[in-house]
């Protein structure tokens, strides 16, 4: 098992290193570019657009999943574990400076999410319980390469239970040991992982087999109070170390460029580190969101495109 992990380990930071980085980053800015800063000119408009009226069928009922909701359901996974584990193990990897990194990799990511989920819009079809879609859905039928979808299809199917939603179960269950073993003073960890896997399969399983509009219900109710009490949480810590505030961007500046010298021979550590956790927690480019924002009923697919970018 070790010797898989290590393997895994290595070729998937060559991978993410050499091909998928490159890539991810030169569109992302190529697309900020060429939408003429989407994500920092149409603000406003991503604001407006959250509370649009869903369009209804002839029976006066919404044909799917509302913009907020389908906004919702993308947040669901960027405000958690991602923000959480993501920028701690940055920081304990490539110091204060991959904070900077992260936040510019949000800016450019933000005009990725912009143009995916308008291409998941532009491209989705309709099913039973409303609209389906995705990167697999636009490149078969925007590309015309059926097989480039089947692939990224069977790729995203076996990446996001063993890469993402096996890494938010381990850090959650690990965060609740170690609370709980701090508070008891006893070992929990034992059994406390078991507890916490159950109550994730049973709850994460009543809400999934429900539908996407069951997971919309929920997340929109979810969502907002869960990022509301994560900014505020982080607001609250912000208060408390006031005066170390100074220091802390500061230390986030100096070391993104390396201006000193132990910094400087780890540059391009604490560059790669900011941007693979920045993609870790806004998943903008990975091609996952596009698949909650082509669930949304919209009047025009750019509106769905500038939710995301919000989400981001």
């Amino acid at each position: 098992m070790e010797t898989v992990a290590a393997w895994l380990s290595h070729w998937g930071g060559e991978l993410w290193s050499w091909i998928v980085l490159p890539v991810v980053v030169v569109l992302g800015l190529y697309l900020t570019v060429r939408s003429g800063v989407v994500q920092l000119r149409m603000l406003p408009e991503m604001f407006r657009t959250l509370v649009d009226k869903t369009p209804t069928d002839a029976d006066g009922k919404p044909q799917s999943v509302s913009s907020f909701q389908a906004f919702t359901i993308s947040a669901a996974s960027r405000v958690g574990t991602g923000n959480i584990a993501g920028v701690a193990t940055a920081i304990a990897i490539g110091g204060p400076g991959a904070v900077f990194w992260m936040w510019l990799m949000a800016f450019v990511g933000a005009a990725s999410a912009f143009a995916e989920s308008t291409l998941a819009q532009l491209f989705k079809v309709r099913g039973s319980d409303g609209f389906r879609g995705g990167p697999a859905y636009y490149m078969m039928r925007g590309l015309g390469q059926k097989w480039l979808g089947v692939w990224f299809a069977v790729i995203l199917i076996i990446c996001f239970p063993f890469g993402f939603n096996a890494l938010q179960a381990n850090s959650i269950s690990a965060a609740t040991s170690g609370a709980i073993a701090t508070m008891t003073g006893s070992d929990v960890s034992g059994w406390m992982p078991w507890v916490v896997a159950v109550g994730l399969v049973v709850l994460t399983a009543l809400i999934i087999f429900g539908g996407v509009k069951r997971i919309a219900t929920v997340t929109q109710t979810l969502v907002p109070v869960m990022a509301l009490l994560f900014l505020l949480l982080g607001l609250a810590v912000v208060a408390v170390e006031f005066e170390n505030l100074p220091a802390a961007f500061a230390s986030i500046y100096t070391q993104a460029f390396g201006f000193n010298e132990v910094v400087g021979a780890a540059f391009g550590l604490i560059v790669l580190t900011g941007v693979k956790r920045g993609m870790f927690s806004n998943e903008a480019g990975l091609g996952s969101a596009p698949n909650a924002g082509a669930s949304a009923a919209v009047t025009h697919p750019v509106k769905q495109g500038l939710v995301q970018s919000l989400g981001v």
